[in-house]
């Protein structure tokens, strides 16, 4: 079923996807790419297809239980494929969609950008601290 370039507001009347509107399905997808696991899973997948275990390992501290959520939900949204091996022990690969490439390039376009402008974000941190900490 083709979903219509349009979502529903509240009032019923029907925009152009917008993810700043409450009902429309794109801010769903922004929030399974753009949350702290989902950000990090497809930025990890953009080096190549991962085994499970392998993707676990990548994204430290992700437990299982939400390792398999967000690849539930990214698979969803088309941005990452999983690829059953009719193997024993059976073997899963997942990997990015074509979307999934152009998502996680812009993601870590984002997060190369961040982690070259750290120093920038400790020192504001320490600023406000120490102006909260002197009240």
């Amino acid at each position: 079923m083709d979903t219509p370039a349009f979502c529903t507001e509240a009032s019923g009347s029907e925009l152009p996807f917008d993810a700043f509107a409450r009902t429309c399905p794109s801010r769903e997808t922004l929030e399974h790419v753009t949350g702290r696991w989902g950000s990090l899973t497809v930025g990890a997948l953009r080096e190549g297809p991962c085994r499970f275990n392998e993707l676990r390992r990548r994204v430290e501290g992700v437990s299982e239980k939400m390792l398999s959520q967000t690849l539930h939900a990214l698979e969803r949204d088309g941005i990452v494929n999983r690829e059953a091996q009719p193997t024993n022990p059976p073997r899963v690969d997942y990997e990015l969609t074509p979307l999934g490439v152009e998502v996680a390039d812009r993601l870590l376009s984002l997060i190369h950008f961040l982690e070259g402008s750290m120093p920038e974000v400790l020192t504001a941190r320490q600023t406000y601290d120490d102006a909260r900490g002197a009240r």
